[in-house]
């Protein structure tokens, strides 16, 4: 019911968002150069006119005559991604980079009133600035009688309009010799500046019959400082733009402050117009010229009129349209409100419709609940049933799992005598003792095993006893850490122990081989997981609980890979582990917990996953008057056997010898490592890796012949670190042997999709192992054959990394070959690796160095020519990059057995 309530809300609020938001077609950006009456009245008609389209949305923005201003304009529509751009240029050579990045940009451009120094726009509109100057002079003609001294000022330098209007009087008035332009100056469109450049000009000449100003406001302010000098009854004034309106030019006309202006359209209308036939695909003109006509005293009175009316017009049909905009407001709001009345309705149907609905379901569920009641009661009965066979079974399996425990002991105590016998006998040979030391080492593996798996089950059932003893738990820490001191050199891992207070009483009543049992293991796991150069720090502390009593604190933390969220609610489970790639039987830290609570203390865990782990040990700090010394301990593990089995460093790592072939191994566990070493290290050259991490990085340095990896591994398994390295081109060409202990077809199918070469399953016969690596070898040097050879390299199991490798290494010694400077380090660069990394790997594909394959590639070229030519040996030298004739000479000799002349007498 709650979900068709929502749906139903969800539904009211799209249709009264969709009824109020105005849906814009098209967004125009509008950039105006100034801000003046004329531009004012520009875009007044552009806003007017665009009410007339649905859906326009327009924009301005002035720029108020600065180019850098208008260039920020131009940029902001150009992010804001408009549908139409409308430009009055500033300056031309200014802004005509910014409208050309607009129009490649694919925004229609349409460039008014003035241009730019390009035809990178879409539409001009404007009045042809170069008419209205030659109309001008023509007027001058006339009122003058082709006879007088004319003053010109301009609009502001490098704006087209000023270039063009200028251009346009001066054609005119250049072909009579009667009329003379006394001075240009520039009057930058402003009054103000009109009146000053005015003021020096009649410092220097007042003799003046005209003055024309490029617009009515530069006219008007020279009229102003002729007037100051007394001089305006002297001269004529004449302007350009004919704005309606007070103090503009028409009105100047009728109060003779001017005597002539000319019409300069503003034209907004039109633009508009021009623009929506360009965003609607309409057929339009590219260049729209606006029309111009003179405005003098005998017209200027009907031309007021006539704006008078036409302002009037304006001012009724604005106020029409907010009226009209007034009753779309009122009748959205009615149809908001008569939508929300129907929404409401339908919600009220549906919620009597569900409630009737939900009345009928429960009456439903409640006979369902009465039979389903009937049946769980039964099932209640059958689960009691199977609960007592199912602990029957499980105490069953767990006597015989402990019986076979007991087993277990008596044989690998008979394994384990004679094997410490057999080491003390000085007449085995080096190999022989280190094969005997890998059987003694995982004989008190599993011994350690059977008896935690032993102590376990004492604890489930009770049984499990302390025997307690005061010791200094201090320096029983003390002595068990040293144990671990040669581990951390190994591992380079900085292991402290620190005692918070020196001078406290550690004595306390402890089972001392259990506690020792506990610190080990944690010890034992905080090894494990802590990488190179990581730190173990162990704390011992006294504190007081709130319960009452004193407790001894025992922290150990490291910098490990730490423990997920996920995982860290069951660490202390009973078999469980984190994931197949970790090994271990799952209840060391069971165990150490059962024999911790055996104490009354408590240990918990707090980690960070890749930053660390931290367990906390709290112990009771009680003491016994006897300490139990005569009862008989089970046969233990030594400290120095555990740590033994940590141990996990790589031997001192040879480098590759280049008589030897090399082979990587790749493995976790070290007695495999050196084992499989065992057997490969008079043969070849052997380097390791403890997991596939490092074994990949190791495979990119050294390049070796084969690598054998495990597949169940930490960091990366054999899988994932099988695939980057036949997907890496330093590695691809490497054949792969994976060892895994599951013989499983779809691990199997898993390692081949890979990439893998071969498997062998663990245990493995050595001789196997032998056969399979040697044949692997063997099958690889056929592949060095290829390179020379084009038609073998379809026969034989080349990768396609390998294939695209030599086609383009060919290729630049082709495309390269009569370069005589051509390096390895040229080659290797074009390749994208080094080239110590180019030569390994030329080296074992072809077996060829990259200098030896230039050189054979020049001498088979030299050959082609030679057979099929008639150039000189001395061009075809230099032609395929050798550096001269006798040095050519002696390398073709070696190569094919005879000398260049020697083929050309033999060839005839």
């Amino acid at each position: 019911m709650k979900n068709y309530l929502l749906l139903s809300i969800l539904c009211l609020a799209g249709i009264l968002m969709s009824c109020t938001q105005k849906h814009t077609r098209y967004r125009i950006g509008v950039s105006q150069c100034s801000d003046d009456e004329w531009r004012h009245k520009m875009n007044n008609e552009i806003v007017r006119e665009a009410l007339f389209y649905d859906g326009v949305e327009v924009e301005i923005r002035t720029a108020k005559d600065n180019n850098r201003n208008q260039i920020a304009d131009i940029k902001y529509f150009i992010d804001k991604k408009v549908d139409l751009l409308i430009v009055a240029p500033n300056e031309a050579a200014a802004i005509t980079p910014v409208v050309e990045k607009a129009y490649r940009q694919g925004i229609p451009v349409v460039v008014i009133d003035r241009k730019i120094l390009s035809d990178k726009y879409t539409a001009f509109v404007g009045a042809d600035n170069y008419e209205i100057g030659k109309d001008v002079g023509q007027y001058i003609l006339n009122r003058l009688h082709g006879k007088g001294k004319v003053l010109e000022i301009t609009g502001l330098e490098g704006s087209t309009p000023a270039m063009e209007r200028h251009k346009g009087l001066t054609d005119v008035l250049k072909e009579e010799p009667g009329i003379e332009i006394t001075a240009s100056v520039d009057g930058a469109w402003l009054q103000s500046v009109a009146g000053e450049k005015m003021d020096s000009v009649f410092q220097t000449n007042k003799n003046i019959d005209l003055v024309f100003a490029q617009n009515d406001r530069m006219a008007i302010g020279a009229y102003l400082s002729a007037r100051q000098q007394q001089l305006e009854k002297e001269m004529l004034f004449v302007g350009i733009d004919a704005l309606p309106g007070k103090e503009y030019g028409v009105e100047q006309i009728i109060n003779g402050v001017l005597d002539a202006t000319f019409i300069y359209p503003t034209g907004g209308d039109k633009v508009v117009q021009v623009a929506m036939d360009i965003l609607e695909k309409r057929p339009y003109e590219r260049d729209t010229k606006l029309s111009t006509a003179l405005v003098d005293k005998t017209n200027a009175r009907v031309m007021q009129l006539q704006t008078d009316h036409i302002t009037e017009q304006d001012g009724k049909i604005e106020r029409l349209n907010n009226q009209v905009n007034e009753y779309l407001s009122r009748y959205s709001a009615q149809t908001m409100f008569l939508y929300a009345c129907l929404i409401i309705l339908l919600l009220f149907a549906a919620l009597l419709a569900i409630i009737v609905r939900a009345y009928w379901t429960k009456n439903r569920m409640n006979m369902e609940l009465s039979r389903q009641k009937k049946k769980l009661e039964e099932q209640r009965d059958q689960l009691i049933s199977l609960s007592k066979q199912l602990e029957e079974a499980t105490h069953a399996k767990l006597v015989f799992f402990t019986n076979v425990s007991h087993d277990f002991r008596t044989p690998l105590t008979l394994v384990a005598d004679p094997v410490e016998q057999l080491l003390e006998d000085k007449a085995l040979t080096p190999r022989q003792q280190s094969l005997l030391k890998v059987v003694h080492k995982n004989v008190h593996i599993l011994l350690r095993l059977v008896n935690q798996i032993l102590d376990f089950r004492k604890y489930e059932n009770d049984k499990l006893e302390l025997v307690r003893a005061n010791m200094n738990l201090r320096v029983q820490l003390q002595e068990w850490s040293h144990s671990f001191q040669t581990l951390a050199l190994k591992k380079h891992i900085h292991f402290v122990l620190e005692v918070n207070d020196d001078r406290a009483d550690y004595l306390m009543a402890v089972d001392a081989e259990k506690m020792e049992r506990v610190y080990f293991n944690l010890l034992s796991n905080a090894f494990k997981f802590t990488p190179e150069n990581g730190t173990i720090t162990v704390t011992l502390s006294t504190l007081t609980k709130e319960e009452g009593g004193r407790y001894a604190r025992l922290v150990v933390a490291d910098t490990g890979s730490g423990i997920s969220v996920q995982h860290i609610r069951h660490i202390f489970d009973r078999f469980y582990q984190i994931d197949v790639n970790h090994a271990g039987s799952g209840i060391g830290l069971a165990l150490a917990k059962a024999f911790v609570e055996l104490h009354g203390g408590e240990i918990t865990v707090d980690s960070v996953e890749g930053k660390g782990t931290v367990f906390t040990v709290d112990i009771p700090m009680t003491v016994v008057e006897e300490p139990s010394a005569d009862l008989v301990q089970e046969p233990r593990i030594t400290q120095q056997t555990v740590v033994e089995e940590l141990e996990d460093m790589e031997t001192e790592e040879q480098i590759p010898d280049e008589n030897k072939e090399c082979i990587l191994i790749i493995d976790d566990n070290a007695d495999v490592r050196d084992y499989v070493k065992s057997l490969l290290k008079e043969e070849y050259t052997v380097i390791e890796a403890p997991d596939g991490r490092a074994g990949l990085k190791k495979a990119m340095k050294y390049v070796p012949d084969a690598i054998i990896c495990d597949v169940m591994m930490p960091v990366m398994d054999g899988l994932e670190c099988c695939r980057k390295l036949k997907t890496e081109l330093q590695t691809s060409h490497i054949p792969v042997m994976l060892l895994t202990a599951c013989s499983l077809d779809e691990q199997r199918i898993q390692g081949f999709e890979c990439g893998a070469d071969s498997y062998i399953s663990k245990p493995f016969n050595s001789k196997l192992l032998l056969v399979r690596l040697r044949n692997l070898m063997d099958n690889h040097k056929r592949l060095k054959q290829f390179f020379g050879d084009k038609t073998t390299l379809s026969k034989e199991s080349v990768s396609d990394v390998d294939k695209g490798f030599v086609d383009r290494f060919r290729e630049l010694i082709e495309e390269n070959l009569a370069d005589s400077e051509l390096s390895v380090e040229d080659l290797g660069g074009k390749m994208g690796l080094s080239r110590v990394q180019l030569y390994r790997k030329i080296k074992a594909l072809t077996n060829y160095s990259p200098n030896e394959l230039v050189r054979i590639a020049r001498l088979k070229k030299a050959a082609s020519l030679l057979a099929s030519s008639e150039k000189t040996i001395s061009e075809i030298t230099y032609e395929v990059g050798f550096t001269s004739p006798s040095y050519f000479t002696k390398c073709y000799k070696d190569y094919f057995g005879e000398s260049p002349t020697d083929f050309l007498k033999r060839r005839g």
